[in-house]
């Protein structure tokens, strides 16, 4: 098979570039087809604020013409300075079950890295944390919850087979939502709201409620994060682009925000009604009855997937992940869910793998993320 890779330089070849992986995820049912609006202001640098501070290469790979494979290589300049690394990062892997194709555009990023100076290259890696992260290595039989990547195995045995390592991975956590708290998370929640301090939880009602939180919110994630793999500072900017994807899809039910006694967010968390089977069902368009799908979706949905949570590094040892965990299980044993998924958790983060496990949770999924020396 003669291979041909080609950059992505105009409409008609990103369009190839955004739709390959329906063709090549023909008939997985677990795939999760992207909301194709979404997707096109993630490739546009006047709706993606990420890219003015980023390079980017887009990489089709062509059989007789026809695509057979795609990539995508990033340099975030700005979490580079930050950490003082010379890192790339390979984004958007998908190819058909044939390893020369794989090869040719890991090659080509690999190039474009070296070329560029880089010393490392990581990935399946986005612009940060909040993109979806890894390659799904357990857990394919599982479904797949928004934010989150779906591949066949063979995928990750040609990473393996160009010559990547482990660098970390992710864990998932599939939590039963009890009909009721267990005795002792009540008394250590009774404990942690006995010594609140004047501390307090807000409950929302309507997603206006939630808006004037939102920048207070992610700039606590700012904080939060800061030592967190992968995690690139948000600008305004940046958190208004966030905001605007999410929004429609929060029920206010499942955000909580705990604040001080001058409303100053110091934890929250995140979660939202599993809307991928609309999107399925939408094959990732809103329009014209795509929408419908997905607010049906929300509707009837019984599982519910954790998307954003930080707590103040100040605050960090008063309970609130206790609080805040069993006030979500309340809310989803409300609304008739019956698992939350905890979304990717490193598997370094032991404070809360604890807290999931202390809930009940068990590893049913785990992402990882690769790296290989230029």
């Amino acid at each position: 098979m003669s291979i041909q890779i080609v950059k992505v330089e105009n409409k008609k070849d990103l369009r190839k570039f955004i739709h390959l992986p329906a063709i090549i995820h023909n008939g997985h049912k677990n795939w999760v087809p992207p909301i194709y609006s979404d997707e096109w202001d993630f490739y546009n640098p006047r709706k993606n604020r990420a890219m003015s501070y980023s390079d980017t290469v887009l990489y089709l790979a062509l059989n007789d013409g026809r695509p057979v494979g795609r990539i995508m290589g990033i340099i975030n300049r700005r979490y580079n300075q930050i950490h003082n690394e010379k890192t790339a990062r390979f984004f958007n892997l998908e190819t058909f079950q044939d390893y020369d194709v794989a090869q040719a555009l890991l090659g080509e990023v690999e190039k474009w890295a070296k070329e560029k100076g880089m010393d490392r290259l990581i990935g399946p890696m986005g612009f940060s944390d909040k993109d979806p992260q890894g390659l799904l290595v357990e857990g394919f039989h599982e479904p797949i919850v928004l934010a989150s990547n779906c591949n066949y195995p063979y995928l990750v045995e040609f990473v393996y087979r160009y010559g990547f390592e482990k660098d970390i991975d992710l864990v998932v956590y599939k939590v039963p939502v009890p009909h009721e708290l267990p005795d002792f998370y009540l008394r250590i929640l009774q404990r942690v709201k006995s010594r609140a301090n004047g501390f307090r939880m807000l409950i929302f009602s309507k997603r206006s409620d939630i808006k004037p939180f939102i920048k207070p919110v992610l700039s606590l994630v700012n904080e939060t994060f800061v030592d967190i793999y992968g995690f690139n500072p948000m600008d305004s900017d940046e958190m208004e682009e966030l905001a605007a994807k999410y929004l429609s899809f929060i029920d206010p039910r499942f955000l909580k925000v705990i604040v001080n006694a001058d409303n100053q967010p110091l934890a929250f968390i995140l979660g939202i009604p599993d809307i991928c089977p609309g999107i399925q069902r939408s094959k990732g368009y809103l329009f014209p009855l795509g929408f419908i799908h997905i607010l049906r979706a929300m509707r009837t949905s019984k599982t519910l997937s954790l998307l954003l949570g930080a707590i103040h590094p100040q605050y960090r040892n008063l309970g609130f992940d206790t609080w805040m965990g069993a006030e979500m299980l309340h809310e989803a044993q409300k609304a008739g869910m019956t698992i939350i998924d905890s979304h990717l958790e490193l598997e370094t983060n032991r404070k809360m793998r604890a807290e999931m496990e202390k809930m009940g949770g068990i590893v049913y999924k785990r992402y990882r993320i690769f790296q290989k020396k230029l």
